[in-house]
């Protein structure tokens, strides 16, 4: 009999089970839900509960306890100035499961993870519209527009590496 057996194993390495169960956790406070079989969503919930908690708190020791876990600064100011705030007046219960369907490759049994009250976002901005530019008075008027890069009396523009090769190129090279 295996005493103190705290945490499920998932059939994973302690240092692998750690890593999904923070890339799971990052999902779900980013995006508020997250779609995955009912063993991992229960051993995340945990984690997720655990997070809040420490946003609740609010010191600086939470936050560092947070980093820890999380490994990702905008998250960690996002839980704590965004998502623990919405659960003051709860003591728990911050996560719910919601069991869906058996997946059709391998037949586990999925869940829905969730927080019990999605955080508060502002809309999405709204991509801004290109501006053209109006053509410059030097450019050559033709009826396809602009003068192309690849006409004579223009240089070609370079790519990202070209510059690059460039800069890195042997000095032998460079001399000859």
């Amino acid at each position: 009999m295996r005493h103190a057996s705290n945490t499920t194993r998932l059939s994973r390495a302690p240092a692998q089970r750690r890593a999904l169960l923070a890339n799971m956790a990052k999902n779900v406070l980013r995006h508020g839900r997250v779609r995955t079989t009912v063993v991992k969503a229960k051993e995340t919930g945990r984690v997720i509960d655990r997070l809040i908690s420490l946003g609740k708190e609010g010191s600086v020791h939470s936050r560092r306890q947070a980093y820890r876990l999380l490994q990702d600064r905008d998250l960690v100011k996002r839980l704590f100035s965004d998502i623990a705030p919405q659960f003051l007046d709860c003591r728990g219960g911050y996560t719910r499961v919601l069991k869906l369907s058996s997946r059709p490759g391998d037949g586990a049994f999925l869940a829905l993870l969730e927080l019990t009250r999605l955080p508060v976002t502002s809309p999405e901005p709204t991509p801004k519209a290109k501006v053209q530019k109006a053509p410059s008075p030097d450019a050559k008027k033709t009826p396809e527009g602009p003068q192309k890069a690849g006409e004579p009396g223009e240089k070609p523009k370079k790519g990202f590496f070209e510059g690059l090769r460039e800069r890195f190129r042997p000095r032998r090279a460079a001399a000859q």
